[in-house]
């Protein structure tokens, strides 16, 4: 699928902000035999003082902004124009008991060698109520892609979408326990579920392509920025992703920006600032399928 996306993302301050650094990841990525960014444009206004591109631990690119004038507000636009190749599909399963062999035996250390996916991180504690939660989900299944389908499904089934329940910063616990929130609590939720009985898990920041009800006009700026997870399934199938907000594969609709542990690895827009008071925000998100 081929797609033009546009993005908005305001803030505005009660008071000014006297300078600030952020790290912005907000393009689509590039990504050999997944996806292919065409064209990209990320925009700022105001402009920062400093610019810079870096590509981290796991080779996501990001921008480094700082900003040294006293700013009010700050607005980041992104255009691009990006391919999304289909999912392959896995071929089989394995038991538990191979995949525990098959962490055993992975020596590397590279970005994405399973073992940095496996215990606790900053965002995701490794709790015995989502490990519980976890093996009752996965009820009788000794394969594991079957596990975790069981536990995405169970996810959708008994955790209710609820963007007023949580917010960025709200603990998994919490919203695991409140069964509400949003994507990024049912990303973190299932990433410890997975990782309690054994499998390397990860997080992944994107956009995905909203597709109206039927008879429906499709909404300008109605598209979302959106997690899901990727799960390591042994040495022969290797890394698949699921969307446990909508129970699926993550497939053509969604656009991968960042791959990391959690989301403090991914974060959309985080850093610091000087300033005082609330802000508020504003985000619009567009997906548009270009016809061939």
């Amino acid at each position: 699928m081929l797609y033009d996306i546009t993005l908005n993302v305001s803030y505005t301050y009660d008071y000014p902000v006297q300078s600030s650094r952020q790290i912005v990841r907000l393009l689509p990525a590039d990504l050999e035999g997944e996806q292919r960014q065409i064209a990209g444009i990320l925009d700022v206004d105001p402009k920062p003082a400093e610019w810079r591109i870096h590509t981290d631990f796991f080779g996501n690119n990001a921008a480094e902004l700082v900003f040294y004038d006293a700013h009010e507000d700050v607005e980041f636009s992104v255009k691009s124009r990006v391919e999304r190749f289909e999912r392959a599909a896995h071929n089989g399963d394995l038991s538990f008991d191979q995949l525990k062999a098959d962490i055993t035996n992975h020596r590397s250390l590279g970005p994405w060698s399973p073992h940095h996916f496996i215990g606790a991180t900053s965002r995701v504690p490794l709790d015995r109520a989502t490990t519980d939660y976890a093996r009752k989900a996965q009820g009788d299944e000794t394969q594991v892609i079957a596990a975790i389908i069981a536990i995405a499904r169970a996810i959708k089934r008994d955790f209710k979408f609820d963007p007023k329940a949580t917010t960025v910063e709200t603990p998994l616990l919490k919203a695991f326990h409140g069964r509400r929130g949003v994507c990024q609590d049912f990303s973190h939720i299932m990433i410890a579920c997975l990782r309690g009985i054994g499998i390397p898990a990860a997080y992944v920041s994107g956009y995905l392509r909203t597709i109206p009800p039927p008879g429906k006009k499709r909404i300008q700026g109605a598209d979302a920025m959106h997690a899901w997870v990727r799960a390591w399934c042994g040495a022969s199938v290797g890394w698949i992703e699921y969307d446990p907000t909508n129970a699926m594969y993550a497939g053509a609709d969604h656009v991968i920006i960042a791959r990391g542990r959690d989301y403090a690895d991914v974060a959309p827009i985080k850093g610091v600032l000087r300033s005082q008071g609330e802000h508020t925000s504003t985000q619009k998100v567009d997906v548009i399928p270009v016809n061939a």
